[in-house]
Protein backbone atom coordinates (compact mmCIF):
# COMPACT_ATOMS: atom_id res chain seq x y z
CA UNK A 1 0.00 0.00 0.00
CA UNK A 2 3.00 2.18 0.46
CA UNK A 3 3.49 5.11 -1.86
CA UNK A 4 -0.37 5.11 -2.94
CA UNK A 5 -2.72 8.59 -2.61
CA UNK A 6 -5.19 8.62 -0.05
CA UNK A 7 -7.66 7.03 -2.37
CA UNK A 8 -7.05 3.66 -0.82
CA UNK A 9 -7.16 4.02 2.86
CA UNK A 10 -7.65 6.80 5.69
CA UNK A 11 -4.42 8.09 7.50
CA UNK A 12 -5.74 10.23 9.95
CA UNK A 13 -9.15 10.72 11.29
CA UNK A 14 -8.80 14.70 10.41
CA UNK A 15 -7.97 14.30 6.43
CA UNK A 16 -10.44 13.58 3.67
CA UNK A 17 -9.78 10.25 1.87
CA UNK A 18 -11.39 9.91 -1.73
CA UNK A 19 -12.06 5.90 -1.21
CA UNK A 20 -14.11 6.29 2.19
CA UNK A 21 -15.95 9.37 0.46
CA UNK A 22 -17.11 6.97 -2.46
CA UNK A 23 -17.69 3.92 -0.45
CA UNK A 24 -20.20 6.46 1.99
CA UNK A 25 -21.85 7.76 -1.10
CA UNK A 26 -22.46 4.37 -2.51
CA UNK A 27 -23.64 3.08 1.09
CA UNK A 28 -26.13 6.12 0.98
CA UNK A 29 -27.32 5.67 -2.51
CA UNK A 30 -27.73 1.89 -2.04
CA UNK A 31 -29.64 2.10 1.40
CA UNK A 32 -30.55 5.10 2.62
CA UNK A 33 -30.12 6.03 6.35
CA UNK A 34 -28.05 3.76 9.05
CA UNK A 35 -30.49 2.06 11.54
CA UNK A 36 -31.57 4.25 14.86
CA UNK A 37 -30.18 2.02 16.78
CA UNK A 38 -26.47 2.52 15.19
CA UNK A 39 -27.30 6.21 13.95
CA UNK A 40 -25.05 8.44 15.41
CA UNK A 41 -27.20 11.30 14.45
CA UNK A 42 -29.66 10.19 16.86
CA UNK A 43 -27.28 9.42 19.28
CA UNK A 44 -26.48 13.41 19.06
CA UNK A 45 -30.55 14.30 19.41
CA UNK A 46 -30.86 12.04 22.78
CA UNK A 47 -27.54 13.32 24.38
CA UNK A 48 -28.82 17.05 23.50
CA UNK A 49 -32.36 16.69 24.93
CA UNK A 50 -30.09 14.90 28.01
CA UNK A 51 -28.37 17.78 28.44
CA UNK A 52 -31.08 20.19 27.44
CA UNK A 53 -33.73 18.87 29.82
CA UNK A 54 -30.86 19.54 32.97
CA UNK A 55 -30.19 23.14 31.24
CA UNK A 56 -31.95 26.60 33.38
CA UNK A 57 -35.51 27.63 31.55
CA UNK A 58 -34.91 31.18 33.37
CA UNK A 59 -33.31 33.98 32.93
CA UNK A 60 -31.71 35.27 29.91
CA UNK A 61 -27.59 35.50 30.74
CA UNK A 62 -28.04 31.91 32.37
CA UNK A 63 -29.78 30.34 29.09
CA UNK A 64 -27.78 32.31 27.09
CA UNK A 65 -24.53 30.41 28.76
CA UNK A 66 -25.92 27.35 28.97
CA UNK A 67 -26.28 27.21 25.01
CA UNK A 68 -23.20 28.32 24.29
CA UNK A 69 -22.16 25.64 26.59
CA UNK A 70 -24.11 22.77 24.79
CA UNK A 71 -23.54 24.04 21.73
CA UNK A 72 -19.72 23.72 22.06
CA UNK A 73 -19.59 20.56 23.84
CA UNK A 74 -21.90 18.16 22.00
CA UNK A 75 -20.37 18.73 18.63
CA UNK A 76 -17.08 18.54 20.24
CA UNK A 77 -18.00 15.80 22.17
CA UNK A 78 -18.95 13.51 19.36
CA UNK A 79 -16.18 14.59 17.34
CA UNK A 80 -13.86 13.45 19.78
CA UNK A 81 -15.19 10.43 20.21
CA UNK A 82 -15.47 9.68 16.29
CA UNK A 83 -11.45 10.25 16.35
CA UNK A 84 -11.24 7.62 19.68
CA UNK A 85 -13.13 5.33 17.57
CA UNK A 86 -11.15 5.28 14.61
CA UNK A 87 -7.97 5.83 16.83
CA UNK A 88 -9.19 2.07 18.70
CA UNK A 89 -9.34 0.37 14.71
CA UNK A 90 -5.89 1.39 13.72
CA UNK A 91 -4.63 -1.43 14.26
CA UNK A 92 -7.00 -2.89 11.68
CA UNK A 93 -6.73 -0.42 8.48
CA UNK A 94 -9.61 -2.29 6.62
CA UNK A 95 -12.04 -1.88 9.84
CA UNK A 96 -10.79 1.72 10.36
CA UNK A 97 -11.86 2.28 6.81
CA UNK A 98 -14.94 0.85 6.99
CA UNK A 99 -15.82 2.11 10.21
CA UNK A 100 -15.54 6.08 8.85
CA UNK A 101 -17.54 4.91 5.85
CA UNK A 102 -20.38 4.20 8.07
CA UNK A 103 -19.94 7.00 10.22
CA UNK A 104 -19.45 9.28 7.47
CA UNK A 105 -22.83 7.82 5.36
CA UNK A 106 -24.87 9.13 8.79
CA UNK A 107 -23.85 12.48 8.34
CA UNK A 108 -25.78 13.35 5.18
CA UNK A 109 -28.95 12.17 4.17
CA UNK A 110 -29.05 11.93 0.05
CA UNK A 111 -31.43 9.31 -0.26
CA UNK A 112 -33.45 10.09 2.87
CA UNK A 113 -34.29 13.56 1.25
CA UNK A 114 -35.49 12.03 -2.17
CA UNK A 115 -37.38 8.91 -0.68
CA UNK A 116 -38.88 11.82 1.22
CA UNK A 117 -40.04 14.11 -1.33
CA UNK A 118 -40.89 11.03 -3.59
CA UNK A 119 -43.58 9.60 -0.43
CA UNK A 120 -45.59 13.43 -0.35
CA UNK A 121 -45.56 13.65 -4.36
CA UNK A 122 -46.98 9.88 -4.75
CA UNK A 123 -49.51 10.71 -1.97
CA UNK A 124 -50.55 13.87 -3.83
CA UNK A 125 -50.83 12.01 -7.02
CA UNK A 126 -52.76 9.17 -5.61
CA UNK A 127 -55.19 12.23 -4.22
CA UNK A 128 -54.31 11.46 -0.20
CA UNK A 129 -53.97 14.58 1.22
CA UNK A 130 -54.22 13.50 4.21
CA UNK A 131 -51.26 11.49 3.89
CA UNK A 132 -49.13 14.00 1.94
CA UNK A 133 -49.21 16.44 4.85
CA UNK A 134 -48.06 13.00 6.87
CA UNK A 135 -45.14 13.12 4.87
CA UNK A 136 -44.19 16.40 5.07
CA UNK A 137 -43.85 16.11 8.89
CA UNK A 138 -40.48 14.40 7.84
CA UNK A 139 -39.20 17.10 5.99
CA UNK A 140 -40.13 20.32 7.57
CA UNK A 141 -41.38 21.69 10.84
CA UNK A 142 -44.04 23.27 9.51
CA UNK A 143 -47.55 22.34 10.44
CA UNK A 144 -49.23 20.80 7.61
CA UNK A 145 -52.99 20.55 8.89
CA UNK A 146 -54.25 23.30 6.92
CA UNK A 147 -52.08 23.38 3.75
CA UNK A 148 -53.64 23.14 0.47
CA UNK A 149 -51.99 20.86 -2.44
CA UNK A 150 -50.43 23.56 -4.11
CA UNK A 151 -49.08 24.36 -0.62
CA UNK A 152 -48.23 21.28 0.33
CA UNK A 153 -46.28 21.07 -2.86
CA UNK A 154 -44.57 24.45 -2.47
CA UNK A 155 -43.42 23.75 1.32
CA UNK A 156 -42.24 20.12 -0.22
CA UNK A 157 -40.16 21.82 -3.09
CA UNK A 158 -38.48 24.51 -0.42
CA UNK A 159 -37.59 21.82 2.04
CA UNK A 160 -35.76 19.39 -0.80
CA UNK A 161 -34.09 22.99 -1.81
CA UNK A 162 -32.85 23.96 1.72
CA UNK A 163 -32.13 20.85 2.48
CA UNK A 164 -30.31 19.94 -0.19
CA UNK A 165 -27.58 21.81 1.77
CA UNK A 166 -28.13 21.19 5.28
CA UNK A 167 -28.37 17.32 4.11
CA UNK A 168 -25.88 16.82 1.81
CA UNK A 169 -23.75 19.98 0.37
CA UNK A 170 -22.30 20.96 3.74
CA UNK A 171 -21.58 17.39 4.96
CA UNK A 172 -19.26 17.15 2.16
CA UNK A 173 -18.18 20.59 2.61
CA UNK A 174 -16.87 20.00 5.69
CA UNK A 175 -15.39 16.22 5.17
CA UNK A 176 -12.64 17.54 2.67
CA UNK A 177 -11.89 20.55 4.06
CA UNK A 178 -11.68 19.16 8.08
CA UNK A 179 -12.10 15.23 7.42
CA UNK A 180 -15.08 13.08 9.71
CA UNK A 181 -14.54 15.05 12.67
CA UNK A 182 -15.42 18.27 10.36
CA UNK A 183 -18.57 16.80 9.43
CA UNK A 184 -19.67 15.31 12.94
CA UNK A 185 -19.02 18.95 13.94
CA UNK A 186 -20.98 20.16 11.31
CA UNK A 187 -24.11 17.52 11.46
CA UNK A 188 -23.75 17.97 15.33
CA UNK A 189 -24.55 21.73 15.16
CA UNK A 190 -27.24 21.15 12.50
CA UNK A 191 -29.37 18.97 14.77
CA UNK A 192 -28.86 21.54 17.70
CA UNK A 193 -30.17 24.29 15.61
CA UNK A 194 -33.30 21.79 14.09
CA UNK A 195 -33.79 20.88 18.27
CA UNK A 196 -33.47 23.70 20.50
CA UNK A 197 -32.32 26.77 17.70
CA UNK A 198 -35.71 28.37 17.57
CA UNK A 199 -37.68 31.45 18.90
CA UNK A 200 -40.44 31.11 22.06
CA UNK A 201 -39.19 28.56 24.85
CA UNK A 202 -35.71 28.45 23.13
CA UNK A 203 -35.24 32.16 22.41
CA UNK A 204 -32.21 32.06 24.42
CA UNK A 205 -30.72 28.21 25.94
CA UNK A 206 -31.08 27.74 21.51
CA UNK A 207 -29.31 31.06 20.49
CA UNK A 208 -25.66 29.84 20.29
CA UNK A 209 -26.73 26.48 18.10
CA UNK A 210 -28.51 28.66 15.98
CA UNK A 211 -26.05 31.49 15.08
CA UNK A 212 -23.21 28.97 14.91
CA UNK A 213 -25.17 26.82 12.29
CA UNK A 214 -25.91 30.36 10.42
CA UNK A 215 -22.01 30.86 10.12
CA UNK A 216 -21.32 27.07 9.22
CA UNK A 217 -24.05 27.21 6.17
CA UNK A 218 -22.96 30.34 5.13
CA UNK A 219 -21.24 28.92 2.20
CA UNK A 220 -22.73 25.82 1.82
CA UNK A 221 -26.07 27.07 1.57
CA UNK A 222 -24.48 29.80 -1.90
CA UNK A 223 -22.77 26.84 -3.04
CA UNK A 224 -25.82 24.83 -3.29
CA UNK A 225 -27.52 27.19 -4.77
CA UNK A 226 -24.71 28.06 -7.51
CA UNK A 227 -25.04 24.06 -8.00
CA UNK A 228 -28.70 23.77 -8.37
CA UNK A 229 -28.09 26.56 -11.41
CA UNK A 230 -25.30 24.40 -12.29
CA UNK A 231 -27.96 21.36 -12.54
CA UNK A 232 -31.00 23.30 -13.93
CA UNK A 233 -28.44 24.38 -17.16
CA UNK A 234 -27.76 21.00 -17.67
CA UNK A 235 -31.46 19.96 -17.66
CA UNK A 236 -31.90 23.16 -19.50
CA UNK A 237 -33.83 25.27 -17.62
CA UNK A 238 -32.99 28.98 -17.26
CA UNK A 239 -30.51 29.76 -15.64
CA UNK A 240 -31.27 33.34 -16.05
CA UNK A 241 -34.40 33.07 -14.43
CA UNK A 242 -32.84 31.69 -11.25
CA UNK A 243 -29.80 33.77 -10.70
CA UNK A 244 -32.28 36.77 -11.18
CA UNK A 245 -34.85 35.01 -8.54
CA UNK A 246 -32.09 34.25 -6.08
CA UNK A 247 -30.68 37.67 -6.41
CA UNK A 248 -33.82 39.26 -5.84
CA UNK A 249 -35.55 37.06 -3.02
CA UNK A 250 -32.97 35.29 -1.31
CA UNK A 251 -32.42 37.81 1.72
CA UNK A 252 -36.22 38.03 1.77
CA UNK A 253 -36.10 34.86 4.45
CA UNK A 254 -35.33 35.33 8.07
CA UNK A 255 -32.14 32.89 7.89
CA UNK A 256 -29.49 34.03 5.92
CA UNK A 257 -28.89 31.26 4.16
CA UNK A 258 -32.02 29.20 3.89
CA UNK A 259 -33.14 31.34 1.10
CA UNK A 260 -30.52 31.25 -1.46
CA UNK A 261 -31.36 27.39 -2.66
CA UNK A 262 -34.93 27.78 -2.04
CA UNK A 263 -35.22 30.87 -4.22
CA UNK A 264 -32.63 29.34 -7.19
CA UNK A 265 -35.02 26.29 -7.46
CA UNK A 266 -38.35 29.04 -7.50
CA UNK A 267 -36.58 30.87 -10.14
CA UNK A 268 -35.55 27.20 -12.17
CA UNK A 269 -38.75 25.42 -12.07
CA UNK A 270 -40.84 28.95 -12.71
CA UNK A 271 -42.73 28.88 -9.18
CA UNK A 272 -44.01 31.00 -6.53
CA UNK A 273 -42.98 29.47 -2.96
CA UNK A 274 -43.87 31.44 0.00
CA UNK A 275 -44.78 30.93 3.61
CA UNK A 276 -47.59 33.26 4.50
CA UNK A 277 -46.50 36.48 6.68
CA UNK A 278 -42.96 35.29 6.02
CA UNK A 279 -41.55 35.10 2.60
CA UNK A 280 -42.10 34.98 -1.03
CA UNK A 281 -39.60 33.67 -3.49
CA UNK A 282 -39.97 33.79 -7.65
CA UNK A 283 -42.88 34.23 -9.82
CA UNK A 284 -45.68 32.69 -10.49
CA UNK A 285 -45.23 31.55 -14.04
CA UNK A 286 -46.02 28.03 -13.77
CA UNK A 287 -48.86 26.27 -11.74
CA UNK A 288 -47.60 24.11 -8.21
CA UNK A 289 -48.66 21.07 -9.37
CA UNK A 290 -47.39 17.33 -7.80
CA UNK A 291 -44.99 17.09 -10.99
CA UNK A 292 -43.25 19.94 -9.85
CA UNK A 293 -41.94 18.04 -6.92
CA UNK A 294 -40.44 15.36 -9.29
CA UNK A 295 -38.65 18.24 -11.57
CA UNK A 296 -37.47 19.83 -8.13
CA UNK A 297 -35.79 16.33 -6.67
CA UNK A 298 -34.01 16.01 -10.84
CA UNK A 299 -32.54 19.12 -10.40
CA UNK A 300 -31.47 18.53 -6.98
CA UNK A 301 -30.07 15.05 -7.62
CA UNK A 302 -28.17 15.98 -10.43
CA UNK A 303 -26.73 18.71 -8.13
CA UNK A 304 -25.98 15.99 -5.72
CA UNK A 305 -23.59 14.11 -8.23
CA UNK A 306 -21.99 17.23 -9.25
CA UNK A 307 -21.44 17.72 -5.52
CA UNK A 308 -20.29 14.22 -5.43
CA UNK A 309 -18.15 14.31 -8.38
CA UNK A 310 -16.11 17.62 -6.71
CA UNK A 311 -15.84 16.59 -3.66
CA UNK A 312 -14.05 13.14 -4.28
CA UNK A 313 -11.96 15.51 -6.76
CA UNK A 314 -10.79 17.67 -3.97
CA UNK A 315 -10.39 14.78 -1.50
CA UNK A 316 -7.90 13.21 -4.11
CA UNK A 317 -6.19 15.99 -4.35
CA UNK A 318 -5.98 16.23 -0.72
CA UNK A 319 -4.97 13.06 -0.06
Amino acid sequence: MTGLPDWHWPATAGAASASVLAAALAIDAAFGELPAAAHPVVWMGRVARALERRLPRQGARRQLLAGAVLAGLVPLGFAAAAVAVLQLASGWRPGQWLLEALMLTAMFAGRALGDAAKEVAAALSAGKLERARFGLRSLCSRDPSRLSEPELVGATIESVAENASDSFVAPLFYYVLFGLPGAVVYRAVNTLDAMVGYRGRYEYLGKASARLDDVLNFVPARLTAALLLCAGALQGKSVRQGLSTWQRDAATTASPNAGRPMAAMAGLLGVRLEKAGHYGLGDPREALGQHKIDESWRVVRLAFALTALLALAAATRRG
